[in-house]
């Protein structure tokens, strides 16, 4: 079984809920989950800090697969 670093796991499903208000947002109905997001600039920004978040929990795991490979 593959372990996961927990930084992964947690920027990972933070990205993941910030993309999913994202796209609501830009959808239209972002006013459903919370004021602030009507306004479709509000998905964007959603958008582009699920694409940070995701990217930043990617460093984890890329360090935690060059720590197994070193060991090989």
């Amino acid at each position: 079984m593959r372990h996961y670093p927990l930084s992964f796991i947690v920027l990972t499903a933070l990205g993941s809920l910030c993309a999913i208000a994202g796209i609501v947002s830009l959808a239209g109905f972002g006013a459903t989950l919370h004021p602030l997001l009507e306004d479709p600039m509000a998905g964007l920004a959603c958008i582009v800090s699920a694409i940070a978040l995701i990217g930043s929990g990617a460093f984890p795991l890329v360090i935690e697969k060059l720590k197994e490979n070193e060991g090989a």
